[in-house]
């Protein structure tokens, strides 16, 4: 009682208490007057609600947690002995009831009817990673009949509320508050809602998901800019991309460097952590559906002529390998495989006993394969729910990778090997994000280049193919000879400068961004890069042209434009931090030259990121000499 007492004391009339007692149970029932800007913000169950919770967390948080069941009167319904009775004030306690005043509503550019937006502690809380709630409502209606009728609208309602459970926390006064009403009254809505809470969630729901897929894609529309083509391109890069219409020519670029680098054999480059690294490579060009993605097609298939003709001859010899094994019966002795069996592209429905034995064969080779659709990679994926296609995509970015099987059955394929293995993919945008959801953090995004085609529209002109004639394959074929010869480590002066350029590049707009996904995605981004830097130095017979620096430069923050748009904010949820919108944004850039903490503040705001990062991003901004600082919370860039 005296530690209630000194806590409450003096304070009174200031909270609006009326009524401080203990209960039969030795709870604390406290009685008072619910704030007017409560009142016209929501209805009267939800206010009594958002009173609790901005009294107990402003002035009683020292005190245990209040009823969080308690939304009406019915639990003051009984009395207490007076010497229970630490404070009553009669004048508010039995003043006459006022009529609930008018609530103030925020308009949603949708057809459901609009809704207050305002959680417990007053804060407003408009989106979900940057997608306003009012959209997402809106969306999920759209997805599933448009607004509820009546006969309907009780059971669409509450699915409604159990969906939304997933995006807002389990806050049923958050998700009441953007339930649209449809006609019913709010005390209908509100049990609505106490019912959907009791329903057994698991985070976001599929059809959640695909909302926000959809809205997802509705936001890239407006902040994915990508960056264009350099004017001047790398000699190879030219020649591969001469025959394709300018539309095409970012996918070409992208898809044209697993292949090239599939004919390089035992070449090593040094990366700034003294790490070597072979030429790995993996593309996935992500577009709408009939966008064109075949015109990767053609120059592929030119850039492989000479790898499948001698593929095609050891795949002769392997055939009559097996034919004259199976002619000799079980018990025969049998020849041992056939010496230099190395078969580079292999089907993209190869079996993983298969993919071991090709990788086994090819004598550090690359293997390769093209798949029209990424779905295919599942192949490898082994047995049950397991993953293995993911992890065999991680390996083969990693150095000195081993990775195989072991078999009981003096038949069976029992390899340990080094994943080699460069591949193209393609898919549409959105079974390409759900097809990589669930890894989002295992690493196979981080270690793949992506591309994609802009949406042309309507009535756009046909684009037309140039001819890739004999002049085209001899101008091509002294690239693949110098791919082919150049062994050992090489080393290049231009392509080091390249990457320390592009980590600091990375690093820089990471912090002005305040970013952490952006962080994440960038580091492998940086090594795929500087690995093209080298790809292109070695098909220049190891000549450097000043164009493979703009080039690469282009192709990190081209691949990073899409990671952050296709796959940003689900890593941000995953990782539990803020991302801003799908992008990088220069925070900096959009502060005066003198600005304050509030200033700053303002602006991560407006790209959805925490408060919590405020001082930590100026501290960064002040180390990196960006701003100094002018006096206790203003600052001035540098």
């Amino acid at each position: 009682r005296t530690a209630i007492e000194k806590i409450i004391k003096g304070h009174e009339c200031e909270w609006g208490i009326a009524y401080v007692a203990l209960t039969p149970g030795m709870g604390l029932r406290l009685i008072a007057q619910i704030p007017d800007d409560l009142k016209r913000q929501m209805p009267p169950q939800q206010a009594i609600v958002a009173a609790q919770e901005r009294l107990h967390t402003t002035h009683l948080s020292d005190l245990p947690s209040y009823d969080r069941a308690c939304n009406d009167l019915a639990r003051c319904s009984y009395a207490v002995p007076n010497h229970y009775v630490f404070y009553r004030n009669d004048d508010i306690l039995f003043a006459p009831l006022q009529p609930w005043p008018e609530q103030e509503e925020n308009t949603q550019t949708s057809n459901v009817q609009t809704c207050t937006k305002n959680t417990p502690t007053n804060e407003q809380i408009p989106t979900f990673k940057g997608i306003p709630y009012g959209n997402i409502v809106a969306t999920w209606l759209e997805e599933t009949g448009g607004t509820p009728q009546p006969g309907e609208r009780n059971t669409r309602l509450y699915q409604l509320a159990c969906h939304l459970r997933g995006i807002c926390d389990d806050n049923d006064t958050l998700i009441e508050s953007l339930i649209p009403p449809c006609g019913l009254s709010r005390e209908e809505i509100h049990a609505i809602v106490r019912s959907a809470m009791k329903f057994d969630t698991h985070g976001i729901t599929a059809l959640m998901r695909t909302v926000l897929d959809k809205l997802t894609c509705k936001e890239n529309d407006r902040p994915l800019t990508l960056p264009p083509m350099p004017q001047q391109l790398p000699s190879l890069v030219e020649l591969l991309c001469s025959r394709t219409p300018d539309i095409y020519k970012p996918a070409v670029a992208f898809a044209i460097f697993p292949p090239l680098a599939t004919h390089m054999w035992k070449t090593r480059f040094t990366y700034l952590d003294n790490v070597e690294h072979e030429c790995t490579m993996m593309n996935v060009l992500m577009a709408g559906t009939s966008a064109g993605k075949s015109c990767v097609v053609a120059p592929i298939d030119h850039i492989l002529q000479d790898i499948r003709e001698r593929d095609d001859f050891n795949l002769k010899r392997d055939a009559d390998c097996k034919r004259d094994c199976a002619a000799r019966g079980a018990n025969s002795d049998k020849d041992k495989r056939p010496e230099g069996l190395v078969i580079q592209e292999v089907d993209p429905d190869i079996t993983n006993a298969a993919f071991v034995m090709r990788l086994k064969d090819a004598d550090e080779h690359f293997l390769y394969a093209r798949m029209n659709e990424i779905e295919q990679f599942d192949a490898l994926r082994g047995n049950g729910s397991s993953k293995q296609q993911f992890q065999i995509m991680c390996l083969a970015f990693d150095p000195n990778n081993r990775y195989g099987q072991t078999r009981v059955g003096a038949g069976s394929v029992s390899e340990k090997v080094c994943v080699r293995f460069n591949w193209n993919a393609s898919t549409t945008i959105g079974r390409g994000i759900n097809y990589f959801r669930g890894v989002l953090l295992n690493g196979p995004v981080n270690r793949i280049a992506f591309s994609t085609i802009p949406e042309q529209p309507i009535g756009a002109p046909m684009p037309v193919y140039g001819t890739y004639d004999n002049n085209f394959k001899t101008l091509l074929d002294r690239y693949l000879v110098n791919l082919k010869t150049r062994t050992g480590n090489l080393t290049c002066n231009q392509t080091t400068q390249l990457a320390q350029s592009l980590v600091e590049h990375a690093r820089e707009v990471a912090i002005l961004s305040d970013d952490r996904v952006y962080e994440l995605f960038s580091f492998r981004a940086c090594v795929i890069a500087w690995l093209k830097a080298c790809c292109l130095y070695v098909a220049n017979g190891c000549a450097w042209e000043s164009s493979i620096d703009d080039f690469a430069r282009w192709s990190f923050d081209y691949d990073m434009a899409l990671k952050m748009a296709f796959f940003g904010y689900e890593t941000a949820t995953l990782l539990n931090v803020k991302s801003n919108k799908y992008k990088a944004n220069n925070l900096l850039s959009e502060l005066n030259n003198t600005f304050s903490t509030d200033d700053a503040q303002r602006v991560r705001h407006a790209h959805s990121l925490s408060p919590k990062g405020l001082y930590s991003m100026i501290r960064n901004w002040l180390q990196r000499g960006y701003i100094e600082r002018v006096e206790k919370g203003v600052y001035r860039k540098m």
